[in-house]
């Protein structure tokens, strides 16, 4: 569940969505939904492993699940270290490099770092 921006005008908690919109129950005040977002998305997005230690570029992460390659019969085993990742925005937000496979895209909840 996504929680929603307070209101620009009066910061009360209880806004809610109206369509496109943002509306502010206390005062009336209605503003776009779209605008709020783009205020969101500037803020600097924090990445956490599967245990909630946060992820930076160039840190270590070791496989916690067998991951299945799509397109493959190749397998990511549990234990698999991972080194230098980086960071991305996207559904798999580490971009690696994994000996024996290649380049892929992981997600962040099935690594833990090391």
């Amino acid at each position: 569940m996504s929680t929603l921006p307070p209101c620009p005008q009066c910061a009360s908690a209880y806004t809610y969505e109206d369509g496109a919109n943002l509306v502010c129950p206390e005062c009336g005040h209605e503003w776009s939904a779209t605008a709020a977002a783009a205020d969101g998305a500037e803020e600097a997005r924090v990445i956490k492993d599967a245990v909630g230690n946060v992820l930076q570029d160039g840190d270590t992460v070791t496989v916690i699940k067998d991951l299945k390659i799509k397109g493959s019969s190749l397998v990511v085993k549990v234990g698999t270290k991972v080194k230098n990742i980086r960071l991305a925005d996207g559904d798999h937000d580490i971009d690696c490099k994994i000996d024996g496979i290649g380049a892929m895209g992981l997600k962040s909840e099935f690594v833990k770092k090391v």
